[in-house]
């Protein structure tokens, strides 16, 4: 029997800032109704910065333009009775687009809301990880990295993939 690959989930993250509020969404997960920046799975044949415009979209209806890098983050989270999962989070702030009224959500996405740092702060048991504080403070330190920080590859077909 072959053993198991372990591969962590690359996800990206979007800070938007408008007058102090931050575009945050609410979402229903298998923990109930979370807060957390709108975010989501890095999909095959995606750079980050296309997927975390992807997701901005899908889950907030706001296009939604990179402008620089905020971290990069890893985390493990175990919950009971089930395998912990290692995500890798790239966070980039930007600007968001005039959103688009007749745009459905992604389908676990109930609202988006704008909301400022302190009531964030004041609320830690609704965020769907510690990450959504850390991101948003980071980005209130300042953190800005440029969008060529993460250099992306393109892979040709004659490249081999395994044994990288």
């Amino acid at each position: 029997m072959k053993p198991e690959t372990w591969t962590p989930h690359v996800t990206v993250a979007a800070i938007v800032e408008c007058d102090g509020r931050f575009l945050v969404v609410e979402e229903q997960t298998v923990d109930g109704l979370r807060l957390n920046q709108p975010a989501g799975h890095l999909e095959a044949g995606e750079t980050l910065l296309e997927a975390v415009s992807r997701e901005t979209l899908e889950e907030t209806a706001h296009p939604f333009t990179p402008e620089a890098l905020v971290g990069m983050y890893m985390t493990h989270v175990v919950r009971p009775g089930r395998e912990g999962v290692t995500y890798l989070r790239f966070t980039y702030c930007g600007k968001n687009g005039e959103q688009q009224a007749d745009r459905a959500l992604d389908p676990d996405i109930v609202r988006t809301l704008w909301m400022g740092a302190e009531e964030l702060r004041a609320c830690p048991e609704r965020h769907r990880t510690p990450l959504v504080m850390q991101c948003i403070d980071d980005y209130l330190a300042g953190r800005r990295f440029p969008l060529d920080f993460v250099h992306t590859h393109s892979v040709g077909p004659k490249w081999p993939m395994s044994g990288q």
